[in-house]
């Protein structure tokens, strides 16, 4: 058997959560929210910079849509590489541990 012989389609295929997250971020108006929510979050002069609010805001909505508490929420960045990916996070930047998600989700 030739090396050129195996048919190995390593496309990644559709599946319900990544059609779900798809069809989410097209329907749901990020930049509208944002703007909503801006005047409650801070600037970050102090300290470590903040995350960007659109990627809180895309982790708190994934947090909640799929019933995940802080902690778990943390880990499935981790597992999930779909939810990294969503969330706008950079793959070998910092993540939101769970006290920055429990702390954003206090201000809103």
């Amino acid at each position: 058997m030739k090396k050129g012989s195996f048919d190995l389609s390593l496309s990644v295929r559709k599946r319900r959560k990544r059609e779900f997250l798809g069809e989410m971020d097209a329907v749901v108006p990020w930049a509208a929210l944002v703007e909503l929510i801006a005047p409650c979050c801070p600037e970050g002069r102090n300290g470590r910079p903040p995350f960007a609010l659109e990627t809180m805001l895309r982790v708190h909505i994934l947090q909640q849509w799929h019933t995940l508490s802080n902690p778990a929420m943390e880990e499935a960045y981790f597992d999930v590489p779909l939810y990294h990916e969503f969330a706008q996070l950079d793959t070998n930047g910092r993540m939101p541990d769970e006290s920055t998600i429990l702390r954003f989700r206090h201000r809103l």
